[in-house]
């Protein structure tokens, strides 16, 4: 360990939070979370006896040393397993897959909402909070969250005997309406996107009420939430939407550099059509609030006109994205990232020149995962990448064609996969791979939620079209086959007898006789 190291860990704070081991080229070898982190980054630099090979290799590598404080011990889980799926440090294994996500899925459009985890969400509604990578701590957080707000971990049975959770406070009481229950879970839901203090608030101000109208025994029990609450603290405190501190991320300090911004971005939106020939074209923005992905406030479009027109849908997206309406409702981004190349660069800046708004515009191309600023159309100042231009170096080429800079932020490095050049496994690192690392994170997200939300409509056209080649069989019609028998095959294996029980005898001959 050398000198410098040694005097930093000595700054270590008591407090709960997110730490980063580097090597002497500056590459974040290793993403760690702690409970408190002074004890447990300096057990690296203790007594090797008891360490395994892996251990003792990281610890010869490790020149240096960040780290990032967080409120609590469920937001240094959440930060680390973010920023170990963006760096993909060499020495993290366990969270560099997909297989280790869990999602907390709620369906508030249902009467009797409940509350389950899920590893794949689906485009059913519902509402998905995660991903989570430590399934552990959010089954445990959440039952610490059920005391104080009950709730259903599985449809409940009309007019069966109340079960032994609603006994013990943990399901809603004997007599609880719809629309109570439906009240206490968006308080749940509150909680989880971060608004602690406000729902304490509110509970006390309720307790205090109850008091005055001498209802003393809904007093005592918000007086019990109140006090779970408080305890909750202690233990664990749950919610995914307070990020990181900006001013400690690397990446995002050198890109506001790099683009000469105003300001660090601290709302980046990505953008990425997915369509099968021009069927079914869907587009996804997927955000990032302080370089960490923020799952809450992703959206998906479906365009107007179907067609196999890249160009056009990206131009569609951002012009109904950057409309006032959306604007005052989603927040203005500081930086937009495309997915494409020149083409679609340059509808993304006329959708926002139609929509007379001015936001930096950049896109990535695919093939060479090479970033494409517009000269005077981005809403970039481009003196930087002017500089880098005239004087390249080992570790950025700035090249111009026609209108276009084209910035390779990783020369020499060779491409991984066929659809495009995945750097993340090069063992090359210089000091614009945080960028690099964070575009590709972007990518892959909007990549990932456009192929998902395309999935799930392709799937629907798909039982849909079959229905409604059926002659005398109509939307209402589709619907009540789907929601009796589950899916097309159900349809299809049931007899006539079992067709005329939902939609009649003329129809269901009608039915049968066609499929």
């Amino acid at each position: 360990m050398n000198a410098k190291l040694e005097a930093k860990l000595k700054t270590l704070p008591r407090s709960p939070g997110v730490y980063f081991h580097k090597s002497k080229t500056g590459e974040i070898i290793y993403v760690g979370k702690a409970a408190i982190l002074k004890n447990r980054v300096r057990q690296y630099f203790q007594s090797q006896r008891d360490m395994d090979i892996k251990t003792r290799a990281l610890v010869a590598e490790i020149d240096d040393t960040d780290w990032i404080e967080t409120e609590s011990e469920i937001d240094a889980l959440f930060l680390e397993s973010e920023m170990v799926k963006r760096y993909m440090p060499r020495f993290n294994i366990l969270l560099r897959d997909d297989k280790s996500q869990t999602f907390v899925r709620i369906d508030m459009k249902s009467d009797w909402p409940y509350v389950c985890f899920t590893r794949n969400p689906a485009d059913d509604g519902a509402d998905y909070f995660g991903p989570y990578y430590n399934g552990f701590a959010i089954k445990k957080a959440l039952r610490y969250l059920r005391r104080i707000f009950p709730y259903y971990t599985k449809p409940p049975k009309p007019g069966a005997r109340p079960e032994l959770d609603a006994h013990i406070g943990l399901s809603p009481r004997p007599g609880t309406t719809s629309a109570e229950y439906k009240s206490n879970l968006r308080q749940l839901i509150r909680y989880l996107e971060g608004g602690r203090k406000k729902i304490t608030q509110e509970i006390e101000r309720d307790m205090k009420r109850a008091a005055h109208l001498h209802d003393f025994e809904e007093a005592a029990i918000l007086r019990n939430r109140l006090n779970d609450l408080r305890e909750l603290q202690r233990r664990i405190m749950f919610g995914d939407s307070e990020f990181m501190n900006i001013s400690k991320d690397r990446a995002l300090s050198d890109l506001t550099d790099l683009l000469q911004l105003l300001r660090p971005p601290v709302r980046i939106e990505g953008y990425d059509i997915s369509h099968m020939s021009g069927t079914n074209v869907v587009a996804s923005m997927v955000v990032f609030t302080n370089g960490v992905s923020d799952r809450a406030n992703y959206r998906k479009f479906k365009t107007r006109i179907e067609h196999n027109n890249d160009t056009y849908n990206i131009h569609e997206t951002l012009f109904r994205r950057l409309s006032d309406k959306n604007l005052t409702a989603w927040g203005k981004p500081d930086l937009i990232v495309i997915d494409g190349g020149k083409p679609q660069l340059d509808a993304a800046i006329k959708a926002a020149e139609d929509q007379s708004v001015h936001f930096p515009i950049i896109s990535i191309a695919k093939r060479e995962e090479e970033i494409l600023v517009h000269r005077s159309r981005s809403n970039i100042n481009v003196e930087k990448l002017e500089q880098l231009r005239l004087q390249p170096t080992d570790e950025i080429v700035v090249t111009l064609e026609g209108d276009f800079y084209i910035v390779n932020l990783h020369p020499g490095q060779l491409n991984a996969s066929s659809h495009s050049r995945n750097l993340r496994g090069a063992p090359q690192h210089n000091r614009y791979s945080d960028i690099v690392k964070l575009f590709q994170r972007v990518r892959d997200e909007s990549h990932r939620f456009a192929i998902s939300y395309h999935a799930a409509l392709a799937k629907q056209k798909q039982t849909a079209s079959s229905l409604e080649d059926i002659p005398g069989v109509g939307p209402a019609t589709r619907r009540k086959l789907i929601r009796a028998f589950g899916s097309l095959r159900g349809v299809k294996l049931a007899d006539e007898p079992q067709l005329a029980a939902v939609v009649g005898e003329k129809t269901a001959a009608i039915i049968h006789q066609y499929l």
